[in-house]
């Protein structure tokens, strides 16, 4: 659960700023879209290798170096 206390001279948007920040870091929006709505089991296999492929392709394209310019 994300709260946020407002300092004595803090403007509102500042506050809602770091709310906004502190509930992106915890992921409360990414687990209340996740449990939404009912996925079956082999669904929820297949989703978590596609994701699983998205991020090992992410990381072999960080890893490969990029040619030198001459």
């Amino acid at each position: 659960m994300a709260i946020v206390t407002i300092n004595p001279g803090e403007s509102i948007e500042s506050a809602l700023r770091r709310f906004k920040r502190k509930v992106m870091t915890e992921e409360i929006i990414k687990d209340a879209k996740k449990h939404a709505f009912f996925i079956p089991p082999g669904q929820k296999a297949k989703l978590k290798s596609a994701l699983a492929r998205k991020r090992n392709k992410k990381k072999s394209r960080m890893r490969t170096p990029r040619p030198a310019r001459d």
